[in-house]
C-alpha cells in the first residue's frame, strides 16, 4: 500500500510504501498445527453447513470462537499435541484456554482420540458435536456470564488498539528513515516518539484489563470443569453409537457408495441428536442382512453359470492345475508373479441380469397409530425393500399418507445412475411422519396414477400399516379393474407390533404377510416375493 506524508512547517511531500510491520499480533490458537492440518480443517467447513452454523453462532458470544474450533479439531486429529506458551496467547481468548486444558486433563479424551486422531470424517464429527455441546453451555450462561462475555469483547478491542499503534509507531519510524531533510526527520522522530508512548499506555491498559479478567476466570474455570467433562463424555458416547449406523445410512441403505467427509459429518450430527434414526439404523442393519442372506442363497447363485477361460487373479475361480502350481518351489514363484499381473487361468461366471419389473411403490402408513415402534418396523422394512429394488434395477416410489385432507409425502428414491437413492430423500423418508388419521384410497389411487404413467408393463405396490379403514364399494371395484388391466400385484404388510386388524386389506391384497413373520419361516415371503 502506498501512501504520502506531508511536513507541516514546509509543505514537503515525502513518498513512501508501507511495508509489513515487525510486530507479530498475539495467537489466538493454544495448539500448534501444521498446513495439512488447517487445509483439512478447511475442507471440512468449506463442506459442512453444520460447522459454519456453530462457529458463526459462536462468534457472535465470544471473539476467536473459529480459532477455538480449529484448536479443538487439533486436539482429536492430531498424533501430537504441541501447545503454544501461554505468553503469546492473546488474553482475549484465555477463556478457550481453560477449556482446552480441562479437555486434556479428563480421562475420556484418551478414549474418545483413539477414535479421532488422524481420521478426518470423525475429527470434524466429534468437534462439530463438542463444540455444539460447548457453545450451548456458553450460551446458557453455566460457564461464563454475560458480563464475563463483555470483558473478553473489551480486550479484544485493548488488543486492536494497541495493534493500530504499534503498527503506526512502526510506520513513522519507517518514514524517519526515508526523510530527505533533517528537519522532516525530526519531527518524524517526535511522532514516532508519542506513537511509542501511547503504544506503551495501550499496552499496559491491556496489561492490567487482562489481570482482571484472569482473575474471575479461576471462577469460571471451576464452573465449567465438571460440565466440560460431561460433554466430553457425551460425544464420546454420541460418537460410539453413530459410527457403525453413519457407515449403514451412507453406504448401505439404497445408496451403495461412500458420501464426503462433509456428508458424514451432516450426517452423524443428525443420528446424534435423533434416537429414532439411530434405532432405525439398527433394525434396517438387521434386516437388510437377514434379506440379503436369504436372497442370495435361494437365488443368486443360481443364476450364475461358467461359460468361458480367461485370465485373472480370482482365487475362488482358480482351474485346478494351477492350484498344483503351489507344490513346487519355482512354480510357486511364477503362480505368484502371475498372480499379480492377473494372467492366472480362471473360468469366468456369467449371471442373467434381472432385466426390470417394473417400479416398486411401497404406500407407508404415517398415522397417528403408527406412532413409536410400529414406525420403525415400518421404515425399516421399506428401507430393507428399497436396497432389493436396487439391486434389481427397478424405480422405487414412496407415497407416506395419512388422513384423506393430509397431503401425501410422495418420494422418488432411487430415479438416478444405477438406481441408487440419495441419503437425502432417505433421510426426508425416516424422518417425516405426519400423524393423524388414515386412509387407503389416497395413497392407492396416486400409486395406480404412477403405474398408468410407468414405461413398464408390471410393477408392485406394497401397502405398509396397521390398521382398518373402510373403503367404499364403488372404489374398490374400479381398482381392481385397474389391477387386472395393469397387471400389477399388491402386497400388503401388517404392522401387527400392538394392535391392528386385517378386515380392508383382504379386499384388495394380492398376499398379506406381518411383521411378525420376519422371526420364523413365514417371513420369508415379505422379501423373497420381490
Amino acid at each position: 500500500m502506498s501512501g504520502e506524508w506531508q511536513e507541516p512547517s514546509r509543505g514537503v511531500l515525502i513518498t513512501y510504501d508501507s511495508r509489513p510491520t515487525t510486530h507479530d499480533p498475539p495467537l489466538a490458537m493454544f495448539l500448534e498445527t501444521d498446513s495439512y492440518d488447517r487445509a483439512a480443517w478447511a475442507r471440512l467447513q468449506a463442506d459442512s453447513a453444520s460447522l459454519r452454523d456453530v462457529i458463526e453462532s459462536g462468534g457472535k458470544l465470544l471473539p476467536h470462537f473459529d480459532e477455538f474450533m480449529l484448536d479443538l479439531f487439533a486436539l482429536l486429529f492430531k498424533l501430537n499435541i504441541v501447545s503454544h506458551p501461554a505468553s503469546e496467547v492473546a488474553p482475549s481468548a484465555a477463556f478457550y484456554g481453560v477449556l482446552i486444558e480441562q479437555l486434556r486433563a479428563v480421562p475420556v479424551l484418551a478414549a474418545l482420540r483413539q477414535q479421532t486422531v488422524l481420521d478426518e470424517t470423525r475429527a470434524g464429527l466429534a468437534t462439530l458435536l463438542l463444540g455444539e455441546r460447548l457453545l450451548e453451555l456458553i450460551k446458557s450462561e453455566r460457564v461464563l456470564t454475560r458480563a464475563e462475555m463483555l470483558d473478553f469483547w473489551n480486550l479484544q478491542q485493548h488488543e486492536e488498539e494497541l495493534n493500530q499503534r504499534r503498527d503506526e509507531a512502526e510506520t513513522a519510524a519507517d518514514l524517519r528513515l526515508r526523510a530527505s531533510t533533517k528537519a522532516s526527520e525530526r519531527q518524524l522522530s517526535e511522532l514516532e516518539a508519542r506513537m511509542r508512548r501511547e503504544a506503551e499506555t495501550a499496552e499496559r491498559r491491556l496489561q492490567q484489563r487482562a489481570q482482571q479478567v484472569q482473575a474471575t476466570l479461576k471462577d469460571s474455570a471451576e464452573r465449567s470443569r465438571n460440565r466440560v467433562e460431561a460433554q466430553a463424555q457425551r460425544v464420546l458416547q454420541d460418537l460410539d453409537d453413530t459410527a457403525e449406523q453413519s457407515e449403514s445410512w451412507s453406504v448401505q441403505l439404497g445408496t451403495g457408495q461412500r458420501s464426503s467427509p462433509a456428508a458424514q459429518i451432516e450426517l452423524g450430527r443428525r443420528l446424534a441428536n435423533n434416537q429414532k434414526l439411530r434405532k432405525l439404523a439398527r433394525m434396517v442393519g438387521r434386516m437388510r442382512e437377514s434379506a440379503l442372506a436369504l436372497r442370495q442363497k435361494m437365488f443368486e447363485r443360481a443364476s450364475a453359470e461358467m461359460y468361458e477361460i480367461g485370465a485373472g487373479a480370482e482365487l475362488s475361480r482358480l482351474l485346478p492345475h494351477e492350484l498344483l502350481a503351489l507344490r513346487h518351489p519355482v512354480l510357486r514363484r511364477d503362480f505368484a508373479r502371475r498372480l499379480l499381473d492377473g494372467e492366472l487361468l480362471q473360468y469366468s461366471l456369467r449371471a442373467r441380469e434381472e432385466k426390470g419389473k417394473g417400479p416398486m411403490i411401497v404406500c407407508l402408513d404415517g398415522s397417528s397409530s403408527m406412532a413409536g415402534d410400529k414406525e420403525i418396523w415400518s421404515k425399516a422394512v421399506t428401507l430393507t425393500l428399497l436396497d432389493i429394488a436396487r439391486r434389481q434395477r427397478r424405480r422405487f416410489r414412496s407415497i407416506c399418507f395419512s388422513s384423506a385432507d393430509m397431503p401425501l409425502q410422495v418420494l422418488e428414491l432411487n430415479q438416478w445412475e444405477r438406481y441408487a437413492a440419495r441419503l437425502p430423500e432417505v433421510m426426508e423418508l425416516a424422518e417425516y411422519f405426519p400423524g393423524g388419521g388414515t386412509d387407503f384410497q389416497k395413497p392407492l389411487s396416486a400409486a395406480l396414477e404412477c403405474l398408468r404413467k410407468a414405461k413398464y408393463t408390471r410393477g408392485d405396490i406394497v401397502f405398509i400399516t396397521d390398521g382398518e379403514c373402510r373403503v367404499t364399494p364403488e372404489w374398490l371395484a374400479e381398482f381392481k379393474r385397474q389391477k387386472d388391466r395393469l397387471g400389477f400385484s399388491l402386497f400388503s404388510i401388517l404392522i401387527d407390533i400392538g394392535p391392528s386388524a386385517l378386515g380392508t386389506l383382504r379386499e384388495f391384497s394380492d398376499k398379506i404377510a406381518t411383521v411378525s413373520q420376519l422371526t420364523s419361516e413365514a417371513g420369508r415371503d415379505i422379501f423373497l416375493k420381490f
